[in-house]
């Protein structure tokens, strides 16, 4: 602060008004989910849109409830796709959250690592699910409803001063509806000034390796997995 009445420098002021605009633009921008899903098609094996009960991003700020559950569309086309498919180990599901700028620069990078992380642990995949609008929570309705063992989602944090673009990762073991919190593990702030991807996806795939060993996630579950990784 200044001395002169505690008002910001001039420099300062305008540097907290820049980032307060790039939060700002963040949270609003839109979410190209099919350019996402164009080039995710040469990372994953499958990729697969869902959409939430949350039809645009007003619904999605002022009704967090409809971004944690499926669209009834959505939620019967993925019944019949599993009905196709044998029950999978894990999937993943991708939005903007609070931040499309997250999802379109962190998601690729993120994911060109830890593929092969997890393919070389002998996972099974379902495909990547597109879900704009989506909250944490939808990874339990998806998961339950895929059958899959664990369910991690990759989403845009709420955007800070200076950070726009930063990617939580959120996953759990047995997902169901009723799923808390408590029985999740994150790794945020995803991003080149952050915790670069390629170190985020070893830190997940350490995490995901042990809690499936053990059979639990959440607040029980500590990084201590780094050896057995390094072992297998």
């Amino acid at each position: 602060l200044g001395r002169s009445g505690g008002s910001l420098p001039t420099e300062a002021l305008l540097s907290f008004r820049s980032a307060h605009a790039a939060a700002r633009d963040a949270v609003q921008a839109p979410f190209d989910a099919l350019e996402l899903r164009r080039v995710l098609a040469g990372i994953c094996d499958d990729t697969f849109h869902v959409r939430t009960q949350a039809e645009n991003k007003q619904q999605y700020l002022l009704r967090p409830d409809l971004g944690r559950k499926l669209s009834p569309e959505s939620f019967a086309k993925l019944t019949a796709l599993q009905a196709q498919r044998s029950v999978c180990d894990l999937v993943i599901i991708v939005s903007d959250g609070l931040s499309s700028l997250a999802a379109t620069r962190q998601v690729p990078a993120l994911l060109r690592h830890l593929f092969p992380l997890l393919k070389t642990q002998g996972f099974g995949f379902c495909p990547v699910l597109i879900a704009p609008f989506a909250r944490v929570k939808l990874q339990d309705e998806a998961g339950t409803v895929l059958r899959a063992s664990m369910s991690l989602a990759l989403l845009g944090e709420r955007p800070g001063l200076g950070t726009p673009d930063s990617l939580g990762a959120y996953f759990t073991w047995g997902p169901s509806p009723a799923c808390t919190d408590a029985d999740r593990n994150c790794v945020s702030n995803i991003r080149p000034g952050g915790i670069p991807p390629e170190e985020a996806a070893r830190k997940l795939a350490r995490l995901l390796c042990e809690s499936r060993a053990l059979g639990y996630s959440g607040v029980r579950l500590k990084d201590s997995a780094e050896q057995r990784l390094t072992a297998a």
